[in-house]
C-alpha cells in the first residue's frame, strides 16, 4: 500500500485533507493516525483569522457548501501550540499555507522550514471563499508560477500546490506550477457555488458564495486529474474531491493520482480516512493488485 508523492513516502495513499481534519489532534480520539498515509493541517496564515461571519456552512443534496474563510490560529500559535503534538506522531503532516500576497506565502514558508513535524508544505492558491488572494492566484498560470517559484527559493521541504477547478484550462495552471518548482499537484479544491433559501428569499451563506465539496464534485475531480496526468506525464498528483470509499480512491489512482485526500467525508464519519484506507487495501486484495502502484494511471481508455 505504500506510495511516494511529491517527495514524501507514505505508508498508504490516503491523506486527510486540509480544512476537514483540524490540526490532526482533533481526530486522534476516533482512530490511530498510523492507519492513514498522512494529513494536511487547516490552512495557516501569518496572523490569526476569524474567517467569515455565520452562517458559513450548509448541506447540499450531494455534499456541502462552506465559506469558513480560512479561520485559523495564525502561524505563531500553530508553531507553539499545534506543531509539538504533530511532531510526536508517526504520520507525516503537510501544512497548508494561505497568504494574501506572494510575500506572505514566502514568510510562512520561511517560518516553517526545517521545523520538526512539518513534512511538506501545501500552497493554497485556490480558496474560493475569501476576498483576497486565493482565487486571484489560482486562476492565473503566471501568478501560480510566481508564488510557487518564490516559495521554492526559500524552502527545501516538499512543495505541493493545491489547484482550483474554477478554470477553463487546468493543464496550463498545473504546468506553470510544475515548471516553477512544485513537487506535486493537488487536484481539486472546491467548486464555487451558492445555495438559496427560497422561503426567506435569501442566500443560505452569509458570504453568499462558497466552496462546494462532497460526492457531487467527484466527476469533476476525476476528469481534471485524468486531464492533467495525460498532459503532464510523470507529474505527481494528489487527487481529491468527493472521495467517500475505497473504490472512490481507486478511481482517482486509475485516473493518474499517486495519492488521494479525503475531506468532506470526515464530517459525516470521523473515521472516514482510516476506513477508506482499509477499503482500498481490500479492493486491491480482491482485484489481485499486489502493489498499489499498479493502479496509478491504469485507466483503460
Amino acid at each position: 500500500m505504500n506510495t511516494s508523492v511529491g517527495g514524501l513516502r507514505l505508508r498508504n495513499p490516503v491523506i486527510a485533507a486540509s480544512g476537514t481534519f483540524g490540526y490532526g489532534r482533533e481526530y486522534a480520539p476516533y482512530f490511530a493516525l498510523e492507519r492513514i498515509g498522512g494529513l494536511v493541517t487547516k490552512g495557516v496564515s501569518l496572523r490569526p483569522r476569524d474567517g467569515n461571519k455565520p452562517p458559513r456552512v450548509c448541506e447540499t443534496s450531494a455534499g456541502m457548501l462552506n465559506a469558513i474563510g480560512l479561520a485559523n490560529v495564525g502561524v505563531e500559535a500553530f508553531v507553539a501550540d499545534k506543531l509539538p503534538w504533530l511532531a510526536g506522531q508517526d504520520t507525516p503532516a503537510a501544512v497548508n499555507l494561505y497568504g494574501e500576497s506572494i510575500d506572505e506565502f514566502v514568510q510562512l514558508a520561511q517560518r516553517l522550514d526545517g521545523l520538526a513535524g512539518v513534512a511538506a508544505l501545501e500552497l493554497n492558491v485556490s480558496c474560493p471563499n475569501v476576498k483576497a488572494g486565493g482565487m486571484a492566484f489560482g486562476t492565473n498560470p503566471q501568478a501560480v508560477a510566481q508564488v510557487t517559484a518564490a516559495v521554492r527559493r526559500v524552502t527545501s521541504l516538499p512543495l505541493w500546490v493545491k489547484l482550483t477547478p474554477n478554470v477553463t484550462d487546468p493543464v496550463a495552471v498545473a504546468g506553470a506550477a510544475m515548471e516553477a518548482g512544485a513537487d506535486a499537484l493537488c487536484l481539486i479544491n472546491t467548486l464555487l457555488g451558492m445555495a438559496i433559501d427560497a422561503r426567506r428569499r435569501a442566500p443560505r451563506l452569509a458570504n453568499v458564495v462558497g466552496g462546494l465539496s462532497g460526492p457531487a464534485i467527484k466527476p469533476v475531480g476525476l476528469r481534471m486529474v485524468w486531464q492533467v496526468a495525460r498532459a503532464l506525464p510523470g507529474a505527481p498528483i494528489i487527487g481529491l474531491g468527493g472521495i467517500c470509499c475505497g473504490e472512490d480512491a481507486a478511481e482517482y489512482l486509475l485516473a493518474g493520482a499517486s495519492a488521494v485526500q479525503v475531506g468532506t467525508a470526515s464530517f459525516a464519519d470521523p473515521t472516514a480516512c482510516a476506513r477508506v484506507a482499509d477499503e482500498l487495501a481490500r479492493f486491491c486484495a480482491e482485484e489481485g493488485v499486489s502493489a498499489v502502484s499498479q493502479l496509478i494511471g491504469g485507466l483503460r481508455a
